[in-house]
């Protein structure tokens, strides 16, 4: 795995990143959605993703560029 990104890459992956886990934490405390089973279906893509992005981040990695497609950041 070598770094494919520069740093601005890496702020924005950081930030989605954080709102994703953001987003999932605060469905989460808030009991949003209602229905429970719908719950985890949308918090733990949500924390998966934002963990995910963060990990990019961290290690300067794009699993997109690593596939060979092009990101405009």
């Amino acid at each position: 795995m070598c770094p494919n990104i520069d740093r601005k890459g890496r702020i924005a992956r950081a930030i989605t990143g954080s709102l994703c886990i953001a987003f999932g934490v605060v469905c989460w405390v808030a009991g949003w959605p209602e229905a429970a089973g719908y719950r985890w279906i949308i918090i733990l893509p949500a924390l998966a993703a934002g963990g995910f992005q963060l990990f990019e981040a961290r290690n300067s990695w794009c699993v997109m560029r690593a596939c060979g497609i092009k990101t405009p950041v």
